[in-house]
């Protein structure tokens, strides 16, 4: 792709991600404005909103397992790798606030199966190394740490990623240390 190109998809995906988590219903003519482009350039690669907005599912899944990968999960420290993870899934999320747990094909709701599993196996392992109390029930340190990271993103905006993962982790940790 050249890089004019890919610049313009880059803003028609991040743009699109903005204005559908705002309003599901926003024109694929409304989201080219708003991305700088010419309306035929979107339609050229996005037929119907829907297509854009799985696009737009697709880069922010693409996204978060490159944030996973990138925390290094099973081998970090686990607060070295809780960090690295909450301040990548910051950014990811303002820079696509679209909630992906909407996706609508199975392909990507198995992707966000398999990544939801991989935290899991995190969480666990945190607990098996005292970083977590024990006892919790199935999924609960998980689901704190999606919606800790959640809120950092969209409803602190005044907190860098650093500063956003900063509180997720001592949020996480203070609250569910072990006893």
């Amino acid at each position: 792709m050249r890089a004019d190109a890919e610049r313009n998809l880059d803003a028609v995906l991040r743009t699109g991600a903005r204005l559908l988590a705002a309003d599901p219903g926003a024109s694929i003519a409304a989201i080219a404005v708003a991305a700088g482009v010419d309306r035929r350039t979107v339609y050229r690669r996005f037929t119907t909103r829907e297509e854009l907005l799985a696009a737009v599912h697709t880069a922010k899944l693409d996204a978060c397992e490159q944030v996973v990968t990138e925390a290094r999960l099973t081998e970090a420290p686990v607060l070295v790798a809780l960090h690295r993870y909450a301040e990548g899934i910051i950014a990811v999320s303002r820079r696509l606030p679209v909630d992906v747990r909407q996706v609508q094909d199975e392909a990507g709701a198995d992707r966000l199966r398999r990544l939801m599993g991989r935290l899991d196996g995190f969480m666990d392992r945190a607990v098996h190394e005292g970083v977590i109390r024990p006892g919790l029930p199935d999924r609960w340190a998980r689901s704190l740490l999606v919606q800790l990271t959640a809120m950092a993103a969209h409803e602190m905006p005044e907190l860098t990623n650093a500063q956003g993962a900063d509180m997720v982790v001592q949020s996480l940790t203070e609250g569910l240390r072990p006893d």
